[in-house]
């Protein structure tokens, strides 16, 4: 099996997304930074998320079911470290922050390439993580460039 530092390198050279998850509910307020969403299938529109068990935002997803899934534009930086720090409750991570609502009550936040509401329909545990299968309900978009996470950096692609 490969070493897990080398595969932590390899995986570093795979873009990927920024999308920050939020979630609002019964468990509260909660969001984290991840990137590792992407699409499932078109039939029903689904999304897959990958969540770290030990995330403080886990228990809050998985009691809620209810995310959205804001894929952040180049210009949202400061929001994708804001929510990927351990530092600060959850309700300073949304302060100040503009959101609206879709159809559920996770938090959409305002200026996002994409905003995907959705339900978590199925997960399954692998390793250290839990992948989250949601049906997207409802969404809204906003044209910018995107951000990606590559190299252990943060690159705009137009």
């Amino acid at each position: 099996m490969i070493d897990q530092a080398d595969f932590r390198e390899l995986m570093s050279r795979l873009p990927s997304p920024v999308c920050v998850v939020t979630t609002d509910g019964p468990a509260g307020l909660a969001g984290l930074t991840v990137s590792a969403a992407c699409s499932v299938t078109d039939t029903p529109p689904t999304m897959l998320v990958c969540v770290n068990r030990s995330s403080r935002s886990y228990a809050a997803l998985m009691e809620n079911r209810e995310i959205c899934i804001n894929v952040l534009g180049s210009r949202q930086q400061e929001i994708a470290m804001r929510f990927a720090s351990s530092k600060g409750d959850m309700a300073e991570k949304f302060e100040g922050l503009p959101t609206h609502k879709l159809r559920g009550g996770a938090p959409a936040i305002e200026g996002c390439l994409a905003s995907l509401d959705c339900s978590i329909v199925k997960t399954a545990d692998i390793g250290t993580h839990t992948v989250l299968f949601c049906e997207v309900h409802a969404s809204s978009s906003e044209e910018d460039e995107g951000l990606t996470y590559f190299r252990r950096a943060f690159l705009c692609l137009s």
